[in-house]
């Protein structure tokens, strides 16, 4: 089967956030030793035995050796994007790393810098997930945890960010290692909440007296899917079509607007949803 070339919209979302991750690790991260989990944390705790060699070298060859474990034990297929968004990882943190040197901290302000060494991170791994990739690493490791446990891969990176952040605890001083652990939870909080609004969608159930003219904008001008059914008012106990979608927030707001005007008598209700599943929509 033939592979389809990679849109534009998706090679530029995946770059912009393996930038992300790289620019939280580099500038923040590394300077603090905050060791918040994966590759990067684990090279920051490698770097404190080793001191000869730098956190971002250590991160090309664990993701290196990580990438080949995921091709002899998962899969030769397991994923381009994570092969690219890793690759480009490692090498954006040796570029910086030669372009803007640093030896300190950023600022003296470690709990703001922790705030970014997180929050900037977790962005960009979130738009990665929604892209169906990821910077590799423990990501592979967790794979590999699932293919020969009975964890899945959530608990299976809960388990592995846990164990090299509570490791810093004892290579660090305490605030680093508290730090640390810390920005474990604030990174998976952070994940959750950008990937749920990434994926959020509309829910619009609208009670007209014009189905034909609201069904036909939302197939012919929005090109999205629409399904109506007759119901009857409690109240009225008049005949009333119900026309249900599922858009985004803009193509809802036009739909909403539309509605409005060809029927002031109507009733919409638009619902929040985060998990839609179909054509158009995710694949399950």
């Amino acid at each position: 089967m033939k592979r389809m070339p990679l849109p534009f919209k998706d090679f530029f979302l995946l770059t912009f956030g393996t930038l992300l991750v790289a620019v939280g690790v580099y500038f923040f991260k590394f300077p603090n030793d905050f060791s918040t989990g994966g590759v990067s944390g684990l090279s920051i705790l490698l770097g404190r035995v080793l001191p000869m060699v730098s956190p971002s070298f250590l991160v090309a060859v664990i993701n290196v050796l990580f990438l080949l474990v995921g091709f002899f034990f998962i899969s030769s297929d397991f994923g381009a994007r994570t092969v690219y968004c890793t690759l480009l990882f490692s090498l954006s943190i040796q570029g910086m790393e030669w372009i803007f040197p640093l030896s300190a901290p950023i600022t003296d302000q470690r709990l703001l810098e922790l705030i970014f060494s997180v929050c900037l991170p977790a962005i960009g791994t979130a738009i990665l997930f929604h892209q169906n990739a990821s910077t590799g690493g423990t990501d592979i490791a967790a794979m590999l945890l699932r293919k020969f446990t009975s964890l899945d891969i959530g608990k299976s990176m809960m388990c592995i960010d846990f164990f090299i952040a509570f490791a810093a605890l004892f290579l660090f001083d305490i605030e680093t290692g508290l730090f640390s652990l810390f920005g474990v939870f604030l990174n998976s909080l952070v994940i959750d909440y950008v990937t749920e609004n990434l994926t959020r969608r509309k829910s619009l159930s609208i009670i007209t007296s014009h189905p034909e003219e609201t069904c036909q904008y939302i197939t012919t001008h929005l090109r999205r899917g629409a399904t109506a059914w007759q119901a009857r008012g409690a109240y009225t106990q008049e005949n009333v079509a119900v026309v249900l979608t599922a858009l985004n927030r803009m193509q809802a707001n036009d739909v909403r607007k539309y509605v409005k005007s060809i029927d002031p008598e109507s009733f919409v209700i638009v619902s929040n949803t985060s998990e839609i599943f179909g054509k158009g929509f995710e694949k399950s």
